[in-house]
């Protein structure tokens, strides 16, 4: 345990944004761990409640789990990893009166609870907000549900890929209908659970400002499905103006051309052209200025209007060199252009690398552990990675021995009401 306790002293004398605020983080998957884990990079302490001998359902999630130094599969899988770092995991069983009793004194020393469980479930524990606030008039509990804590499929289960589908983002992702491959599409990655993280990081800050000056905490109810409904933004505001049902363009842009992806004679590379003087660059980069002055693409209008006919002759025209080619030319002339990387690429990129993207971590079972790490830069409490994700339980004495006494805490673990690392 040496290692853990070291990791919690440098993250309590490091300063954050967020040092000094205590979150209880009951969820578990990845819209609330995601959440969690923003507010740990930030430097809130982190205290993730797990159930005992099982854990946050994602640590089960793999292949691939991450190798040991003797190159052997642990029980870490890659999945639990992208989302728990800088946590501290402490087992308790809730379901049982006595964890809910732990729970409880650990809620009058904190300042958030986040749980992703579904509408009203806490209340038979006694741990949801109207209960907490009784005792922590002060305590920000955000709850995250795929629909909300109200309305007419609030008790429904909420799932990111059904989400995508209910919340239009599918309706306007994927090839069109008319070209080989076409129909409706999810993102590669879980889009709603991941902003729904991000909001929720911003509503909880917000909560915890707010208090400043009432004095009081809130009950922040955030749901995936309006997330994922906020998401649309300009595709939303585009059908409320004009009526249209927007549809699947791939990788083209329904409001600018050319904004998209093109094939080379090797490779493809995207091109994404903004306004009428970069078009005329383009143009010129290409040796085709004729079309800088077509009253047709002139203007982006027209090129929106005329988008196949204008489409058709740049891909025509960009199946003559390589991809390599095309974006060395355009990038000359300052209109944005690349070429499109895959992750192994993308994670070697010169540019991710200088901005300490990719950051390694001490981790107890592998020497160069590495992971993704955070976008946000501050410069005077910057993000400081000083613990990896935890094992289940890893923290549980470190953490409760704040809150029990040693023969309390030695009697939870005979009843197995909580489980040591």
């Amino acid at each position: 345990m040496n290692h853990v306790s070291d990791a919690y002293y440098r993250m309590r004398d490091a300063m954050g944004a967020l040092t000094g605020f205590r979150v209880l983080d009951l969820s578990r998957i990845l819209a609330g761990p995601w959440c969690s884990q923003i507010l740990a990079d930030l430097g809130a302490e982190v205290i993730k409640i797990e159930k005992p001998f099982q854990g946050d359902d994602t640590r089960i999630w793999g292949p691939p789990f991450l190798k040991t130094d003797q190159g052997e599969d642990s029980n870490e899988s890659a999945y639990y990893l992208s989302a728990n770092r800088g946590k501290y995991s402490v087992a308790i069983d809730m379901a049982s009166v006595e964890g809910q009793a732990l729970i409880k004194k650990m809620v009058l020393e904190s300042d958030v609870l986040l749980e992703n469980y579904k509408a009203g479930s806490l209340k038979k524990y006694g741990l949801d907000y109207e209960s907490l606030k009784e005792i922590n008039p002060k305590l920000v509990y955000c709850s995250i549900t795929g629909f909300g804590q109200k309305g007419p499929r609030a008790q429904e289960p909420g799932y990111d890929f059904i989400i995508q589908g209910l919340g239009g983002m599918m309706s306007v992702t994927g090839e069109r209908d008319d070209l080989p491959g076409g129909g409706p599409q999810k993102a590669g990655l879980a889009f709603a659970d991941l902003t729904t993280g991000l909001y929720a990081a911003i509503a909880i800050q917000a909560a915890l400002l707010s208090r400043v000056s009432t004095g009081e905490g809130q009950h922040i109810d955030m749901a995936l499905l309006d997330t994922q409904v906020a998401s649309l933004s300009v595709l939303a505001m585009n059908y409320l103006t004009s009526e249209k049902i927007p549809g699947r363009l791939g990788n083209a842009h329904a409001n600018i051309v050319p904004y998209q992806v093109f094939k080379a004679s090797q490779g493809e590379f995207i091109i994404a052209c903004g306004n009428d003087q970069q078009f005329k660059a383009l143009c010129e980069s290409i040796e085709r200025p004729e079309l800088a002055v077509d009253s047709r693409f002139k203007q982006n209008k027209g090129r929106v209007t005329h988008r196949d006919v204008l489409v058709e002759i740049l891909q025509q025209h960009f199946m003559s060199k390589p991809a390599q080619v095309w974006v060395e030319r355009i990038h000359a002339v300052q209109v944005p252009v690349g070429m499109i990387n895959n992750l192994q690429q993308t994670l070697e990129e010169e540019q991710v690398r200088f901005r300490e993207m990719v950051v390694q971590i001490e981790h107890p079972l592998k020497k160069d552990y590495v992971s993704i790490g955070s976008p946000i830069k501050l410069s005077k409490t910057p993000v400081q990675y000083t613990k990896a994700p935890p094992f289940l339980g890893e923290d549980t004495d470190l953490i409760l021995q704040r809150f029990v006494s040693p023969q309390e805490l030695a009697q939870l673990k005979d009843q197995r009401v909580v489980q040591q690392g």
